[in-house]
């Protein structure tokens, strides 16, 4: 059944694009997921005393629970505001967009859930950030709203978890540190421990079942997208190989990370007049690599049944994840080699639990730096080097992601 928009005080639902003017400057949907109570956690510890929030989903019931569970630790949280609304009510979005200044939603899969919001904030001139790691969805999103987004002021920024923010700011910080204006390789080594949960598994069984539709969402996007002019981006699928530079075999991974990086490339000037960028998962031995790649191979081809992919999504169900515990020992690990001009930089970003801990805190991060920092002036689909750059990257550091240089030659 469909709700509608409520909230415990009133939303004024006709703010033009004017944010100050606006009741909230954050709204964080899909609140009592997984990933949305971590990241609601997040907020309530870090988000400044200044910083009007509130929680929103679907269930009243549900965001009450977990406001009361929030103001145990901190006493001021038990006054948030609650938007009720669903990921099919138009309307209902539409009056939460034009409430905030910023809307962070974790409601995947974001092809099947995400795009009425995508429209409202578009509509609205209010800044939307997500979890999502489906390239067909991030396409298809930039075809149908990029432009309205440009015209209202609205910033769209996909895929502000570990996919894809630890790549992209990785490759960015990397950039920083090879000569300008000459051509410049980075290639990205990815290493984790972690367990998936199950938004993550719906989100990668839709991706993999949905390969065509994938490109075709790709092919209309190059129609739209301008053509860079004496400068050059790409982001090529590289093929097996043994790494001497972090001493483990390179699989590559044709993710959404790449692409998001490619498009940072093409956008901002110092990437150099021809970038490439490639993107490996790091693996220690021989069998375990055949071992990963077998693994793959046969995950693709049971998301290609519908009967397999529901068997599939009911081992671990939305909503469900890995408890505190594993969540502890689990970590990250992306390491850099960057070349051009004649110099070779080896770079890593690492940080704690990749799919959860760290996506709370990144996507807290990056809605609490679209609504308080000074950011280059941009709007339309953006990747999250191009929309906060800089003042991201400080962000996190602050908040124990590391960002280091290793060597330099």
């Amino acid at each position: 059944m469909t709700v509608g928009a409520s909230t415990e005080e009133p939303v004024n639902s006709q703010n033009g694009t004017d944010g100050a003017s606006r009741p909230y400057d954050l709204v964080l949907y899909g609140a009592t997921g997984f990933v949305g109570q971590l990241t609601a956690r997040y907020l309530a510890e870090h988000a400044p005393d200044d910083c009007r929030w509130a929680l929103a989903g679907r269930s009243r019931i549900k965001l009450a629970q977990l406001r009361d569970a929030l103001a145990v630790d901190h006493p001021r949280c038990a006054e948030l505001p609650l938007v009720v609304a669903t990921a099919d009510d138009a309307e209902a979005l539409g009056e939460l967009a034009g409430s905030t200044r910023v809307v962070a939603t974790t409601v995947g899969p974001y092809l099947r859930h995400g795009e009425p919001l995508v429209a409202a904030c578009a509509e609205a001139g209010t800044d939307y950030l997500d979890l999502t790691g489906e390239p067909e969805f991030v396409d298809r999103m930039f075809v149908a709203h990029d432009a309205r987004a440009r015209e209202t002021g609205a910033r769209l920024v996909p895929a502000c978890g570990f996919d894809s923010v630890p790549t992209d700011l990785g490759v960015y910080f990397t950039v920083q540190h090879l000569p300008e204006g000459v051509p410049l390789s980075v290639d990205g080594f990815v290493r984790s421990r972690a367990r998936v949960s199950g938004g993550t598994l719906a989100s990668v069984l839709t991706v993999l079942s949905r390969q065509k539709q994938s490109q075709r969402a790709a092919r209309e996007r190059r129609l739209y997208e301008p053509r860079l002019v004496g400068r050059r981006a790409r982001s090529p699928i590289g093929g097996p190989r043994f790494s001497r530079e972090t001493d483990a075999w390179a699989l590559p991974l044709p993710l959404l990370d790449p692409q998001i990086v490619a498009r940072s490339a093409r956008t901002l000037p110092r990437y150099g007049p021809d970038f490439r960028y490639r993107h490996y998962a790091a693996v220690k031995s021989l069998p375990m690599a055949l071992g990963a790649v077998a693994g793959a191979a046969a995950l693709l081809g049971l998301a290609q049944l519908p009967p397999a992919r529901r068997w599939l999504s009911e081992r671990i169900k939305p909503g469900e994840g890995p408890d505190e515990q594993r969540r502890a020992k689990s970590w990250f690990s992306l390491r850099f080699v960057g070349e051009g001009g004649g110099r070779t930089v080896y770079t890593e970003v690492s940080g704690g639990d990749p799919g959860y801990g760290e996506t709370a805190k990144i996507l807290a991060e990056s809605a609490l730096c679209l609504a308080f920092d000074e950011l280059p002036d941009a709007s339309g689909q953006l990747t999250s080097a191009v929309a906060m750059g800089d003042a991201l990257l400080v962000r996190l550091q602050r908040a124990g992601i590391r960002f280091r240089v290793a060597a330099e030659r």
